[in-house]
């Protein structure tokens, strides 16, 4: 598919509309999971790190089946993948509010939401990166801000909610509300160049030409039958001889010759079909190799090998905050008439105000993006560690501010991902990337709850946090230090559409 230059502007404002709301009606209720989890801790009585595993999974799974995601968008288009993930979203909420126990949220909540929002995600990123190119990190810092705000407004209006109808009369209202992402998807129109050549007919396509040649043969053939018949029949009819014994032999003689021509044609029917099957299966696999080729390609850029430890790192340390923050609040015995505002709002409103000022960082010259990346890990990893030490509402609503303005780093991922491989490969390095940060979402949260389970208090798990968080940004400092001089001697044996950090940060 070949694609225009990026406009950066006109009908991409619109798509970054949409994908702004798309993000905030996907990602809202599983980033505000925190309400519902306090809720469900009551309900079903299980487990903190058991309990946890439904809010991981929905933020993890959707991660996880990232190279999925990528192939299904780079297959199908971005506008057909968000229409169809819109239902997945609904359906996945709507499931939940008629859960008997926490396993059938597991597979409601946990995998099919979650692999919705991973869709949704995938497809908005994609698309966006498309439309811009100069004002990319501005439009990447725009729609993630989407599920900030979407988890600042969701966490008062799931508890708002529950208070008036119940937690399944929220989960049935949530997944109405989320069916709007059908408008959004279809607004969003694919930027493919109009002079572009008609792509070449695809195998499955040429399948029925050659089931036509058959029927041209087998018409052949009927064609022959007749004229014989028409022949016999008018030198019968002018010899005025009724010979019904050569009638009946020659009618066993053209009937035999019917069976032997069918007889060769179903052979060639098998034979081609199963040449044909033959080529389809040699070339799937062939795409397969390219696949694992061009990974293997990728990995030996010492940036992006930093990159995806880093990113689990940090979503095994830094995501569980999120997510466990209120019950952090509950475990300190705070008085809920000290809240002011629900914890899980600040970190929302904080990640919005985070991804946009990131973002717009991103599109300066003399910020270099991959540092600006490492100090926000840095400083997270030192916020993490202070969270212990807080035993007031004030000091846990500043940590939380902290930790959102921070986690808005989601912001310029994309950003320092396609600095890094290029646009052509941003859907195949991005997938690899949001694989193993699902690792971190989806074993986070249930690791912090079992130390909890284990210790009976928080401490130890948010130390446990804050270290893997600050190794995480150590490792990527470290990787990114002697990268500038050594990718310099390796850029030119880097293959095409590949760029080293270096050379994309002078671009």
């Amino acid at each position: 598919m070949v694609f225009r230059k990026p406009p950066d502007g006109g009908w991409g404002w619109v798509i970054v509309v949409v994908s702004f709301f798309t993000q905030f009606l996907c990602y809202g209720s599983p980033l505000a999971v925190g309400v519902l989890y306090l809720e469900w801790l009551d309900a079903f009585g299980e487990g903190k790190g058991k309990t946890a595993w439904v809010g991981s999974l929905a933020n993890g799974i959707g991660l996880l089946a990232s190279p999925v995601c990528s192939i299904c968008v780079s297959s199908f288009g971005a506008r057909p993948v968000a229409i169809f993930s819109s239902f997945m979203v609904a359906g996945g909420l709507m499931m939940s509010s008629f859960a008997p126990n926490i396993y059938f949220l597991y597979i409601s909540y946990g995998i099919v939401v979650g692999l919705g929002c991973g869709l949704l995600y995938t497809a908005t990123v994609t698309i966006t990166c498309q439309y811009f190119d100069k004002r990319r990190g501005l439009a990447l810092g725009l729609i993630s801000t989407g599920s900030s705000v979407g988890l600042f407004i969701y966490a008062a209006l799931q508890r708002e909610l529950i208070e008036l109808y119940g937690l399944d009369g929220c989960l049935l209202i949530v997944g109405a509300l989320s069916l709007n992402i059908l408008a959004c998807g279809s607004l969003m129109r694919p930027l493919e160049s109009p002079d572009s050549p008609p792509s070449e007919k695809s195998c499955v396509d040429k399948v029925p030409d050659q089931y036509l040649v058959y029927h041209e043969k087998e018409k052949t053939v009927g064609e022959n039958i007749s004229i014989l018949e028409k022949g016999y029949l008018d030198e019968k009819h002018v010899n005025n001889v009724p010979d019904y014994k050569q009638d009946s032999t020659l009618n066993k003689n053209v009937l035999s010759s019917i069976n032997v021509n069918d007889k060769d044609t179903y052979k060639k029917k098998v034979v081609e079909q199963t040449n044909f099957c033959k080529q389809l299966a040699k070339r799937k696999w062939q795409l397969y190799l390219n696949y694992w080729e061009e990974t293997v390609v990728l990995f030996k850029n010492k940036v992006f090998s930093a990159l995806f430890v880093a990113i689990l790192l940090f979503d095994i340390g830094g995501f569980p905050a999120s997510l466990l923050m209120e019950d952090v609040a509950r475990s300190a015995n705070i008085n809920e008439d000290d809240y002011h505002m629900p914890l899980i709002s600040i970190i929302g409103i904080m990640t919005a105000i985070g991804k946009l000022t990131l973002g717009i960082l991103a599109d300066f010259k003399w910020v270099n993006t991959l540092y600006l990346y490492v100090t926000t890990l840095l400083m997270t990893g030192m916020a993490l560690f202070a969270i212990p030490f807080a035993k007031s509402y004030l000091m846990l609503a500043m940590l939380s501010a902290v930790l959102g303005f921070l986690t808005g780093n989601w912001s310029i991922f994309p950003y320092v991902t396609t600095k890094t491989v290029g646009i052509e490969k941003l859907t195949h390095a991005y997938g690899i990337l949001m694989f193993f940060a699902g690792l971190g979402n989806s074993f986070g949260p249930p690791i912090v709850g079992w130390f909890y389970d284990w210790t009976q208090e928080y401490d130890t798990a948010f130390y446990f946090s804050g270290f893997c968080v600050l190794l995480g940004g150590f490792l990527l400092l470290l990787a990114a230090l002697p990268c500038w001089n050594a990718c310099a001697n390796q850029s030119s044996k880097l293959p095409p559409n590949t760029y080293s950090y270096k050379v994309a940060s002078k671009a």
